[in-house]
């Protein structure tokens, strides 16, 4: 199905965290998205996926607020999104881009500070979250000092600090290597399990995607669209064991299939 393609909720009376409808973006002759329009529920965890070049971060930084689309509009809380919102909304990119003078207790504190919390509540929301995504013994490690998935994993407790409702992921796992990358799956899980953020999350890898969500949005490209939303049958809460399932092999195969005729 092109264009649009609603998410159904995810349980019963739960409300839209993010209403994308009609969404283009134009550049000069190149229609980088076309008609991009579903529904997010609260609490849901999104999967997009797709060839490069088919508007993936773009449609994410429109939902975020960093680019104003060409046509159609972003609804949150029946709002329209029209400039970044990091008390609402909180994003985590490829690059986990800690500031690298800062501790891991200090970056994950300095939006906050951005955001004249005092210092003494900064402090204890970004020490709870240093726990959360278990560095609390890395508190005052630096960047250098740090690997790239406990980087990244900073980079998550920096947005949850901010106690967003929402969290856009640009596929922050791509810089890892295979092994790492499933860790810091399992540890997203866990973090979502506990906090059921409403999160978006761009990935290239099809088991990722599948292994995480609730739903899959499947993009084309020339130009960028959705060509299917998957709800993902697969019973929470997950387990690595399952990638071997039958349900998730058959998954996995109809997007590849999907995604080799784009």
């Amino acid at each position: 199905m092109a264009g649009n393609a609603a998410l159904e909720p995810t349980g019963t009376g739960r409300r839209n965290a993010i209403e994308a409808a009609g969404i283009g973006m134009v550049y000069e002759t190149f229609t980088a998205l076309d008609n991009v329009s579903f529904n997010i529920t609260e609490g849901e965890f999104v999967a997009v996926v797709g060839p490069s070049g088919c508007g993936k971060s773009t449609l994410l930084q429109i939902l975020g607020g960093l680019l104003s689309a060409t046509h159609g509009k972003v609804l949150i809380d029946d709002e329209p999104v029209t400039k970044p919102q990091p008390g609402k909304i909180a994003i985590v990119f490829q690059d986990a881009l800690l500031l690298p003078w800062k501790s891991a207790l200090e970056n994950i504190e300095f939006p906050l500070e951005l955001q004249k919390f005092p210092r003494a509540e900064r402090r204890e929301k970004a020490l709870a979250m240093l726990d959360l995504v278990g560095l609390s013994d890395f508190s005052h490690a630096q960047p250098h000092e740090m690997s790239g998935g406990m980087r990244q994993r900073i980079s998550i407790a920096r947005g949850l600090a901010q106690d967003p409702r929402i969290i856009l992921m640009d596929e922050p796992f791509g810089a890892l290597d295979e092994q790492t990358r499933i860790k810091m799956g399992e540890e997203l899980l866990r973090i979502w399990e506990r906090t059921r953020k409403t999160i978006f999350f761009i990935t290239h890898s099809l088991t990722e995607a599948i292994y995480l969500s609730d739903t899959v949005l499947i993009m084309g490209r020339k130009p960028g669209r959705i060509v299917e939303t998957l709800k993902v049958q697969l019973p929470r809460p997950r387990h690595i064991d399952m990638m071997g399932s039958e349900e998730f092999g058959r998954a996995r195969n109809h997007i590849w299939r999907l995604l080799s005729q784009e």
